[in-house]
Formats: C-alpha cells, sequence, structure tokens
C-alpha cells in the first residue's frame, strides 16, 4: 500500500551493457544447469508495456506519497500487451525449463500471453463483487483479486514453497522483494544449500545479500540477451480470440444465430461490442448477441457476418463467413489471430 513505499524513492541503479550481457550469460549457464527453475515476478516486468510500478521513482506509491501526479498517462491493463520477459517466460515453461512461477502482479498479462497457470479459478477465496453478470447465466461475477488486508489462499502459497524448497534456482524479475509474505518464496531458495538465487531489478532489495548473481537492469534487456545465449526464440506476441456461434432453427424457416465471445476454459469473454448479420437490418448490441432471422437455409448458404469490437487493442471491424451445414444445434468455434504489430493481416481459423 502506499504507506509502504517511502517518499524518496530508492535510487534505481542501470548497469553497463556490457556487465548486463556477461551477467546474462552467467544466467544462461544457470539455467543450462538446473533441475528445478522457478522464477517470481514484479509489476517491474510489465513497465515496459506502459503500466507504472510501484515503488520506482514514478512508482503509483512513491507519486501518491509525494502528492505528485503522473506526467505520462498510463496504459490501461485492457489495453497493455505482455512483453518480450513475458514471451520469454512462455517459451521457458514450453520447452520444460521453467517449472513453476510466482507472480504477485494481477495486470493480466501473464495469463494473456498463454502462460499455462496452474491455480484454479473455480471458485474465488475472497468475496469481491465486480457489480457485473454473466453473460450467460446472469449470475454475479466475482474477481480472484487480494485486497489489502486479506490474506493469501493457504493452497496456493503451500504450493509455492513447496517448489521454492524444490527449486535449485530462482530467478527474480522487477521485484522489489518488500511484500510480505509472498517474499518468502526467494528467500527460501537463497537460504537454501543446494539453492542459486538470481534477483534483476534496477533496485536494491532486503535479500540482495544472499543472492549468487545480482543483476541491476530492466528485465527486458536481461531477458532478451538470456534467450539469446540459450539459443531460444522469444515468440512475438499475438493477440487470440476465440469466437463461438451457435445456429438453432424452429423448422418453419425461424432460424436464431447466437454470437459470443469465449476464453479457452469456455467462459464468456466480453470484447465484441455489435454484431450484424448481411442483408438483416437489426443490429444486435448486447450479450448474448442474438440474431433472429427467416428464410429457407440450404447446406453451403453463407450467412455474413460483420463484427465490431470493443476496440481496447484498436481492432478494425472483421467480416466472417459461417457456412451453414445442415447441422442445427451444433457450435462452431473460430480462432481470430492478430499479430500485434500489423493489424493489417488476419487469420481466421474455424
Amino acid at each position: 500500500m502506499a504507506s509502504s513505499a517511502p517518499i524518496i524513492a530508492e535510487k534505481e541503479r542501470h548497469k553497463s551493457s556490457d556487465s548486463i550481457d556477461r551477467k546474462a550469460q552467467l544466467l544462461a549457464e544457470h539455467i543450462r544447469k538446473s533441475k528445478h527453475l522457478i522464477v517470481f515476478t514484479g509489476a517491474g516486468i510489465s513497465t515496459s508495456a506502459g503500466i507504472p510500478d510501484f515503488r520506482g521513482p514514478d512508482g503509483v506509491w512513491t507519486l501518491n506519497r509525494q502528492g505528485r501526479v503522473r506526467e505520462l498517462k498510463a496504459v490501461n491493463t485492457l489495453q497493455a500487451i505482455p512483453t518480450p520477459t513475458h514471451m520469454a517466460l512462455v517459451e521457458l515453461q514450453n520447452r520444460g525449463i521453467l517449472k513453476y512461477l510466482v507472480s504477485q502482479n494481477c495486470d493480466g498479462l501473464h495469463r494473456k500471453s498463454d502462460f499455462r497457470a496452474v491455480a484454479a479459478y473455480e471458485k474465488t477465496v475472497h468475496d469481491h463483487r465486480t457489480g457485473r453478470k454473466c453473460a450467460l447465466c446472469a449470475g454475479p461475477l466475482y474477481d480472484t483479486i487480494i485486497n489489502f488486508s486479506e490474506p493469501l489462499p493457504a493452497q496456493p502459497v503451500h504450493r509455492a514453497h513447496h517448489h521454492a524448497k524444490k527449486a535449485d534456482l530462482c530467478l527474480v524479475l522487477g521485484s522489489s522483494l518488500t511484500v510480505t509474505p509472498a517474499n518468502e518464496i526467494p528467500e527460501i531458495v537463497g537460504q537454501a544449500r543446494n539453492g542459486k538465487l538470481v534477483i534483476c531489478n534496477l533496485q536494491n532489495t532486503p535479500i540482495d545479500h544472499l543472492c549468487d548473481l545480482r543483476i541491476h537492469s530492466k528485465t527486458d534487456e536481461l531477458m532478451t540477451r538470456v534467450m539469446e545465449k540459450l539459443d531460444l526464440p522469444i515468440t512475438p506476441f499475438v493477440l487470440q480470440r476465440r469466437l463461438a456461434l451457435k445456429l438453432e432453427s424452429s423448422g418453419d424457416e425461424r432460424h436464431r444465430l447466437t454470437v459470443c465471445g469465449v476464453d479457452v476454459d469456455g467462459t464468456p469473454v466480453t470484447f465484441l461490442k455489435s454484431i450484424k448479420l448481411a442483408y438483416n437490418r437489426r443490429i444486435a448490441r448486447s450479450e448474448p448477441f442474438v440474431i433472429d432471422f427467416r428464410g429457407n437455409l440450404e447446406t453451403g448458404t453463407p450467412l455474413k457476418l460483420e463484427l465490431e469490437f470493443m476496440g481496447h487493442y484498436g481492432e478494425p471491424n472483421l467480416e466472417v463467413t459461417y457456412e451453414y451445414t445442415g447441422e442445427l444445434d451444433a457450435e462452431t468455434l473460430y480462432l481470430l489471430e492478430y499479430p500485434f504489430h500489423w493489424w493489417g493481416r488476419r487469420v481466421i481459423r474455424g
């Protein structure tokens, strides 16, 4: 919280490019030898995405303590995209190198990067109503955020401690390590006889004395070098949207088309603003997006839909053609892929 931040922020130290490169080589060697690598991330891995940290010179809590207002507008977390550090961690996980990730962040970028989470979100530990309702069942939606003064859920903490005791290498990225009890995780590895602790953060931390390797660098500068030395690619972020279409018919040439966004686990996701069916005057503007129409549908009949997005990422409108197969009440799933650096390219997979 803001009161825990000093009025004058801890000085940030930026080492030379040669120094960072040498330490990146050492870290790469540690990673190659590691049998159980865990990573601990903080707000510093998201600053290059435009999301401010908390205790830096221009951090949220630092400015609050100083009574100052941020000069540059922060990026909304809905519009922020995963950084090279986020994507490097995904690659390390996919290769089986990274065994476990502990993150203090609630900006959603790890999830957006397609990092496979272990924690289950079927039921929230704390009852935080969002004021919104589910588009499918109309039930209240809850968040999974842990607010100040609330204890961490016991099961994830126990699991994190288990992996920390098992780890032979812990890499801390972008954290001041001042928030308890989360900061105990890397400390366990640093105190272990066979554990190595590596910290990459611009400011000093309370457990720097436990480090085997201390790197004063921005996380992207370090991780891009480390991945290069490991001869591993950092896959660019691709925005993926999943679209579900369902066609129902009453048998008297009356039809209903339902369209909604879905997450990888099938839960509804809001990213559409409106849906329009070609040759139909009505525009669906609320979830679930339902369009009723009449007509004789023959196998192979194309139904052209124009999708208007919320525009969090500046996506252009998109036309999707659904081809009637003769099968009713079946759901068709589309995968929409947008390489972030080039909105002109759109890949649609049915």
